[in-house]
């Protein structure tokens, strides 16, 4: 597998305070990367920066993040928009507030693909119905012509996750994507999860305090504590063979799921 995303010594500050210090990792083409770690630890800030999504008080100051030959910190505004659907999509933590409650789902995943793509809305109804009957979904219509108050929690955490894919990016960017669901949802969205990795060959990394999430889905782990890295390698040899005492205590603290 090719290597498809690259951190290389990256510091980000917020108001000249330093969050994250000095963070190397890779990503291969298809392969999952858990980022785990207390809050405030800096996990979310690490794939934010990636999309240009760390507001006007965040930057990130020394280091390079690659992604197919780019390094997404030298890119414009416009370059980094145009990058981010297509290269490199996003589920946020809770998708549902990202939706506009007056319009169908519909509406909004139309008006998203056509930021990128000049399609017709047959090519898009086709495109998305196919989508969400491949992450679960048996009536893919009846969801498109939803509001978003009529569909529950664990359904728009799908439909966010149909969003972030519709333009098929290299990367999926998933900032605690389970944490506001119970534990039967989870395990749902965790099985979908790995259904796109095999069935598109995304590569992920996934944001999460959950170890168990990380065991179920993470083919490496990188452990964050203070916005410096603790730990970093392959998801059995951290889980079951931390090398660190920090490590030691956060995968003694957490609950597990089984890998799918």
């Amino acid at each position: 597998m090719g290597e498809i995303l690259r951190y290389e010594h990256v510091d980000i500050t917020y108001n000249g305070f330093k969050a994250v210090k000095d963070v190397s990792f890779t990503v291969a083409e298809g392969e999952i990367l858990g980022i785990v770690g207390e809050s405030g630890s800096g996990k979310s800030t690490l794939i934010k920066a990636a999309m240009g999504l760390l507001g006007p008080a965040g930057l990130v100051t020394r280091g390079d993040i690659w992604y197919k030959g780019k390094n997404l910190p030298d890119l414009s505004e416009k370059e980094i928009r145009q990058l981010n659907g297509p290269e490199l999509g996003m589920i946020f933590q809770s998708a549902g507030s990202s939706f506009c409650p007056i319009r169908t789902i519909g509406a909004q995943l139309y008006e998203s693909m056509t930021e990128h793509e000049n399609v017709s809305r047959e090519v898009f109804q086709k495109r998305a119905i196919g989508l969400l009957q491949k992450i679960g979904f048996e009536n893919g219509q009846r969801i498109l012509d939803s509001y978003p108050f009529e569909l529950s929690g664990g359904m728009q955490q799908r439909v966010g996750i149909a969003v972030a894919l519709l333009l098929n990016p290299g990367v999926l960017l998933a900032d605690e994507p389970t944490s506001a669901l119970d534990v039967s949802v989870q395990k749902q969205v965790v099985e979908e999860m790995l259904l796109i990795r095999k069935t598109f060959g995304t590569s992920i990394v996934l944001v999460t305090h959950n170890i168990g999430v990380i065991g179920a889905m993470a083919d490496k782990v990188l452990v964050m504590k203070n916005g410096e890295m603790v730990e970093y390698g392959e998801t059995q040899q951290v889980l079951h063979a931390p090398k660190e005492e920090y490590t030691q205590a956060l995968m003694s603290a957490v609950p597990r799921l089984r890998r799918a």
